[in-house]
């Protein structure tokens, strides 16, 4: 669905992209990941056309991307980190003003509106806009940029500033789009726990690059440590150091001896400290 070869840019004496490659496939939600200030919105502006790359290629559904030139825009869908609206509106009537600008039929936006409203929970939501949480922003500004049936979908930092119900109810409805609504989403952000949250595959930038990109569960294959976990009802027994050999030996001695036990499990590393090996912090 993007396909991304050799891009850089500079802001004066500070180049902020070293030759990114990334391809993103159809379907499901792929997660942009870097620390704030990695280049993450950078690429996805020069995806929309909205600012101009100093080199490189990008390609939306195998459509070159030109700077200024919108056309590839027609595929996409733009959710920015800080979605800004017309305050006097209320939800239906900001969706149809951008119905009217995309050109979409009148009945065709009337009831796209009002299956997405009902999507992301504000089919019955009246007020007008300017009274709005920025969780409820977050959902009207999904619905929008779904309006027009698009078969990519940013989302750039969608749930850095939310609460933790309101992070989770954007994850949910991103979730909710990627499987319903035959669109691939890629979701931009710093926030390690939601990517592993809704996300299969994922791409790492840092100091300009890509330096990882698949699948999150072979990431931490890679950077898995030995160390394992045995839950007894009244205790638990963890050695950091051990090896899954030693575990199952264990194991074999607490049902030798009659000890019950919950579980037992190898380590697995959190997203968070493989990221943290990976860019070398």
């Amino acid at each position: 669905m993007l396909e991304i070869k050799n891009l850089h840019k500079r802001f004066g004496d500070k180049e902020v992209l070293k030759g990114v490659d990334l391809i993103v496939p159809e379907r499901g939600v792929y997660g942009f990941v870097g620390v704030n200030g990695a280049g993450k919105t950078t690429t996805m502006k020069i995806v929309l056309g909205l600012l101009k790359a100093d080199e490189g290629e990008v390609k939306v559904n195998g459509i070159p991307i030109a700077y200024g030139n919108t056309e590839t825009n027609k595929m996409i869908g733009y959710l920015p980190d800080v979605p800004e609206y017309y305050g006097y509106m209320n939800c239906m009537e900001y969706l149809k003003f951008s119905g009217e600008i995309c050109g979409m039929d009148a009945t065709d936006c009337k009831r796209r509106s009002e299956e997405l409203l009902e999507m992301v929970g504000l089919a019955d939501e009246k007020h007008k806009i300017r009274g709005f949480s920025r969780g409820m922003k977050q959902r009207l500004g999904i619905a929008q940029a779904l309006l027009h049936r698009p078969k990519l979908l940013i989302c750039d930092e969608p749930t850095s500033a939310l609460d933790p119900v309101g992070r989770k109810d954007i994850l949910d409805v991103i979730t909710t789009t990627a499987e319903n609504q035959d669109t691939t989403v890629i979701f931009s952000t710093h926030i390690l726990s939601d990517v592993e949250h809704i996300c299969t595959e994922m791409a790492l930038l840092n100091n300009g690059k890509i330096c990882y990109s698949g699948s999150i569960k072979e990431l931490k294959e890679m950077h898995r440590q030995q160390g394992y976990i045995i839950e007894l009802e009244n205790e638990t027994i963890e050695n950091p150091n051990g090896t899954e050999t030693e575990m199952r030996q264990e194991v074999q001695k607490l049902l030798e001896k009659g000890i019950r036990f919950k579980k037992a499990e190898l380590m697995e590393p959190s997203l968070e400290k493989v990221f943290m090996e990976v860019v070398g912090r």
